[in-house]
């Protein structure tokens, strides 16, 4: 007679900088028996989200150098789920690294790690690229190799899994010794997964690779180019809004590459009210040539950050919901018009930013996850652009346990 199979215990999960939840959802994505004990954040609005999406989640709203090693022990965690304050390795940022006060509680952490009555047998870590040259990591990995732990560092980007969404960020995943990753590199940060089933969002050949009319018109291209140009021109020459001949092939390649999916498909079907979301006049006026701005076709997207909504360049591309209307066209002899033949030629992109909802589609929130309704556009959008991915920190998940 068989033995009936004995649930194995779920792993008890600590998720520090909790934020939104994007590692709590990302958790309950990698389909590993788990739950989380508790989220740790400071930031009030944060918590209230969270609290929205998972009520049944214990928050401790304080700092985490706030609290004690007994705290810490008493929670009993087998895993820990982490996103530091990335801001003091931002490029464009001051980078003051561990000089900056925003990683004191990162560097208690790491303190702290060694004085557990019960060391978590996996760390999860998510930062910003340029993380990996920085003091901060360096402490992070002679802490790990004194506490006897195996890593592996990783910089990825959901554009792996055929998300048409640019968003290059530092891992980490460490397991407790003995166990060790039968991918350990030890020196290498890998920049694919290692079960090389991702999708290459683009490869060698698709900053040189330069499509004919006809190839367009076959596969439906929609990527506001004049083609002809592309064709005969030179790969510095500026085509239009300030877009140089290689950045439009690149755009091409990318637009075309059937593995990645549409940003139509991360579209909310109808907006209630879209007069939030339409960019305003002055702004176009003032950043019209600097706006990346995708079509609903279009298989790429750049990274989301938190002062989208509010600042306009290198915060996140733009929609473009005129379908008909080429980019290419509208910018023609842009810079030789009035302030009003400008607007005119803008008026028929119909931009607008992408909504929170979807944002967080990209970042691979459920249709589940949503905001309570006190808390504001400018906040939505702030928080999202703290967030994470949550397919590729799932996927990680599981590589990590499994």
């Amino acid at each position: 007679m068989m033995e009936p199979d004995i649930p194995s215990p779920l792993l008890r999960v600590l998720e520090l900088y909790s934020g939104i939840g994007g590692m709590h959802y990302a958790l309950k994505g990698s389909c590993i028996a788990a739950e989380v004990v508790a989220a740790v954040d400071i930031n009030t609005v944060a918590n209230e989200v969270y609290k929205c999406n998972f009520p049944n989640t214990c928050i401790y709203p304080k700092t985490i150098e706030g609290m004690t090693v007994d705290e810490f022990n008493k929670l009993n965690f087998d895993m820990i789920l982490m996103s530091p304050p990335c801001q003091p390795f931002t490029r464009l940022g001051a980078q003051k690294d561990i000089l900056d006060s925003r990683t004191k509680s990162f560097l208690y952490i790491l303190a702290l790690l060694p004085s557990l009555a019960k060391p978590p047998k996996y760390i999860l870590l998510e930062n910003v690229k340029g993380f990996e040259t920085s003091v901060a990591r360096d402490k992070l990995i002679q802490t790990l190799e004194s506490c006897r732990y195996s890593y592996q560092e990783f910089l990825l980007s959901p554009t792996l899994l055929g998300i048409p969404n640019s968003r290059l960020r530092y891992f980490l995943l460490a397991k407790l010794q003995p166990d060790a990753f039968c991918f350990q590199t030890f020196t290498q940060v890998l920049e694919q997964f290692p079960d090389h089933d991702s999708v290459e969002a683009t490869n060698a050949s698709s900053f040189t690779q330069t499509l004919s009319a006809d190839d367009n018109k076959k596969k439906g291209n929609n990527s506001d180019c004049c083609t002809n140009e592309i064709i005969s021109g030179r790969d510095e020459t500026v085509l239009y809004k300030l877009e140089t001949l290689r950045h439009v092939k690149r755009k091409h390649s990318q637009d075309n590459n059937s593995s990645m999916q549409m940003i139509q498909d991360f579209l909310e079907e109808e907006l209630e009210d879209p007069s939030p979301y339409f960019i305003p006049p002055k702004s176009l006026l003032r950043y019209a040539l600097i706006l990346d701005i995708v079509g609903q076709t279009c298989r790429r997207s750049v990274c989301f950050t938190k002062g989208y909504g509010c600042y306009m360049e290198g915060t996140g591309s733009v929609l473009k919901t005129a379908s008909d209307v080429e980019l290419a066209l509208v910018f023609q002899s842009f810079e030789t018009l009035s302030e009003d033949e400008k607007l005119t030629q803008l008026a028929k992109l119909k931009l607008r930013y992408f909504t929170p909802r979807e944002i967080a589609n990209l970042h691979g929130f459920p249709p589940e996850f949503s905001f309570p309704e006190e808390i504001s556009l400018k906040q939505r959008y702030r928080l999202l652009g703290n967030s994470l991915n949550i397919h590729v920190v799932a996927k990680l998940i599981k590589l990590m346990v499994e």
